[in-house]
């Protein structure tokens, strides 16, 4: 099944083996150091480093950039999707999701915004993607406020722990 593995930091190792993963993206803080699991080759993993947060010019605290979501299109789009990707950040709630609706529709661009939003709130009553990147993505990917809509439209989620994982099935499959 192609699919997108979403999950915090420390779940990376143990679902990357688990889901028999071939790529990985990271949306971490600059500083914040970590070891990309054994299973995915140094060449098919994207580090992304920023901090979860939604706007610019909050001390020196990196927010998502434009040029992130450039990087994450393209890698995403270099994924043939025969084993699934596993897109994590530090607790799997904000930037990761936002990553995975973005990554979806770069590989899928015929996907319904709606329909991959309802999807993914079916499978993590947790994900609150961050609206930045989302915003981010909309305009690059040329989808005219219909992923800004979408994600509205599923609104907050659900209180967590921060050890919720979820698997995105991509219409693909």
């Amino acid at each position: 099944m192609t699919a997108i593995v979403v999950c915090p930091l420390g779940s990376i190792a143990e679902l990357a083996v688990r889901h028999k993963a071939s790529h990985m993206i990271s949306l971490m803080a600059e500083k914040h150091a970590f070891h990309r699991p054994g299973i995915i080759a140094a060449d098919r993993h994207l580090t992304l480093k920023m901090n979860d947060i939604t706007f610019a010019g909050t001390g020196d605290l990196i927010a998502p950039a434009e040029t992130h979501v450039e990087q994450l299109i393209q890698f995403a789009r270099q994924w043939d999707g025969v084993a699934p990707i596993v897109i994590h950040c530090w607790m799997g709630v904000s930037r990761s999701p936002a990553a995975a609706m973005i990554a979806s529709l770069a590989v899928d661009p015929e996907e319904d915004d709606f329909a991959l939003a309802a999807r993914m709130r079916t499978v993590a009553p947790h994900a609150t993607p961050n609206t930045r990147l989302i915003e981010f993505g909309d305009r690059l990917l040329e989808r005219n406020g219909r992923l800004v809509a979408a994600i509205k439209s599923i609104g907050r989620g659900a209180e967590t722990d921060g050890r919720a994982s979820f698997v995105l099935p991509l219409r693909l499959s």
